[in-house]
């Protein structure tokens, strides 16, 4: 992972987890379950958005790194992974 995506990705999940102890917080403190699940929606929202920004690294970084080696078995390697992994997130 590169430098700069990995100093994003990293203060986005600082977030997150300081998000998650909120909820926490919220659920101990017999907070109201809609205010609940607006916030699960939120932590799901900003994880996914950490999902994009590693998937965008790695497709700009390491599947264009295969691409430009010649390598083909490295090149279908790095498309498997990389269709089983956009799998993941759709499910």
């Amino acid at each position: 992972m590169r430098t700069e995506t990995k100093r994003a990705v990293t203060a986005r999940l600082k977030r997150i987890q300081g998000q998650v102890g909120g909820l926490l917080r919220m659920v101990e403190g017999d907070r109201y379950c809609i205010d609940l699940l607006t916030q699960i929606a939120a932590v799901r929202a900003a994880l996914h958005t950490a999902e994009e920004e590693v998937l965008r690294d790695h497709v700009g970084h390491c599947v264009a790194e295969a691409f430009a080696s010649g390598d083909a078995a490295e090149q279908r390697h790095k498309v498997d992974e990389l269709v089983q992994s956009i799998a993941r997130m759709t499910r």
